[in-house]
């Protein structure tokens, strides 16, 4: 029987100290039983006979397992709280580094990749401390707190759970946060020389002539509008009908804005020299403008969707 010895030690190394003894005496009946039925269906066993009953058991560490299941390392009853938390600090950190590297964007030398990889770096930091710390807060939480966890599972009331609807009826937190990055981008783009100096004024790479940099601002409030709304999804998380209609209504003014401030011209200034022997400068315009005509249709897309959602509800 030294196969079983070493087939319950093997098990009882995975196991916790204080359950080894009494799931190894557990384990052990439970294997001399089965060895005892096939002896009295094939009289002696064979070294062979016991290796094949261990193996139909399983591998040690799985039968383990089976005794004592791993603990996750976040509560399953924390879990929907956690990644909740996660996605709104993550979010919260993104539009803050929106706003950073924009700022130094425009009032600097740095070019677009310049730009794009300070956003990406400096978010990256962000996360890499957010979710250690998030996810240890959550870790303590779960081994330290077991009854305000039992509490939490209680303490709920049918009345209170929102009505039943379409998939489509949960807005997600990433297009939430998104939605708020592209509309703090906009008023800092926007609004961006009123805390430069002259001399950062004069180095910035604002690309925009005055007269489309007016029109700008004239939009200026649907960015704001904006905001306001996409908060006010952070709070429901669900679309309903007024809803709807105000993304509409706001999507609709984003299109109409991004196509006049398509047909302004010129459009872009930019400096010749800079650009002599690359590209024309209508190219450059011409580029420009289409570029614009088909970022409008993305909120033109959302009006559609929008209106024909409210049609199916």
């Amino acid at each position: 029987m030294e196969l079983v010895k070493r087939y319950i030690a093997a098990v009882q190394r995975e196991l916790p100290d204080t359950k080894r003894d009494e799931i190894g005496r557990e384990l052990h009946a439970n294997i001399m039983d089965q060895l005892d039925a096939l002896q009295e269906q094939k009289g002696q066993l064979t070294d062979f006979d016991i290796a094949a009953v261990l193996k139909s058991m399983g591998h040690p560490r799985a039968v383990a397992e089976q005794f004592v299941p791993p603990q996750p390392l976040i509560s399953p009853s924390y879990m929907r709280l956690y990644k909740h938390t996660l996605f709104m600090v993550l979010g919260i950190l993104f539009l803050l580094q929106v706003v950073d590297s924009t700022s130094a964007w425009l009032s600097s030398q740095m070019g677009l990749l310049g730009y794009l990889h300070s956003l990406a770096s400096g978010f990256l930091q962000d996360v890499l401390l957010a979710f250690s710390s998030i996810t240890l807060t959550f870790w303590l939480m779960s081994r330290y707190s077991p009854a305000q966890d039992r509490k939490y599972q209680q303490n709920w009331q049918p009345e209170l759970l929102p009505e039943a609807g379409p998939g489509w009826q949960h807005i997600p937190l990433q297009d939430i946060f998104t939605d708020l990055a592209t509309y703090l981008f906009l008023l800092i783009v926007i609004w961006h020389p009123l805390w430069l100096s002259q001399e950062q004024l004069e180095a910035s790479r604002f690309l925009l002539t005055d007269s489309a940099h007016q029109l700008l601002k004239w939009a200026s409030p649907l960015p704001l509008l904006g905001i306001a709304n996409s908060l006010w999804q952070l709070r429901q998380r669900l679309w309903n009908k007024q809803m709807l209609i105000a993304n509409v209504l706001l999507n609709a003014a984003f299109g109409i804005a991004i196509l006049l401030l398509a047909t302004v011209d010129p459009l872009l200034n930019l400096d010749p020299g800079a650009w002599q022997g690359v590209f024309e400068l209508h190219q450059l315009e011409r580029a420009a403008v289409t570029g614009l005509v088909i970022t409008a249709m993305f909120p033109l897309w959302e009006v559609l969707r929008d209106i024909l959602r409210l049609r199916k509800g």
